[in-house]
């Protein structure tokens, strides 16, 4: 009686872990098409080179904020009006094509004189601010 107890909670532990867990892969899916596209350690050009720094250091950051990934910087917020984490994240060309809009679109929304996403990895910098920098660099 006493192993079945055991074997009925730990059934239970393992089942409420599980469920908690959730699955990256959309996430990943969609960093490593951004990774394709932006980040190129081995280049000459000190822009490219300072943004894989940047956006290697900032990871997750990139798009998001702080560690709640539901919480997305202006960046974040643009790519995932174009994209659906779970119809798109097998889809390369849909996903190359949103950063591709993105890219376009201005850092600061309906600010026309504000940089676009692609003129702020032109120059190194986030395309979601420094803020994603800073929260990087506390650990997030």
């Amino acid at each position: 009686m006493r192993n079945l107890c055991l074997l009925v909670v730990c059934g239970f532990l393992i089942g409420t872990v599980a469920a908690r867990i959730q699955p990256v892969h959309a996430i990943e899916a969609f960093k490593k098409e951004f990774v394709n596209k932006y980040v190129k350690k081995d280049s000459s050009d000190p822009n490219e080179k300072a943004f894989a720094e940047v956006a290697t250091k900032a990871n997750c950051n990139v798009c998001h904020v702080g560690k709640n990934k539901k919480e997305r910087n202006e960046y974040g917020k643009a790519l995932d009006e174009l994209l659906d984490k779970k119809a798109d994240m097998k889809n390369s060309k849909k996903i190359q094509d949103a950063l591709e809009t993105v890219a376009g679109k201005n850092s600061k929304p309906g600010d026309s004189t504000s940089p676009t996403f692609g003129d702020l990895i032109k120059q190194g910098k986030l395309p979601g601010g420094e803020d994603s920098a800073t929260a990087s660099a506390a650990g997030n």
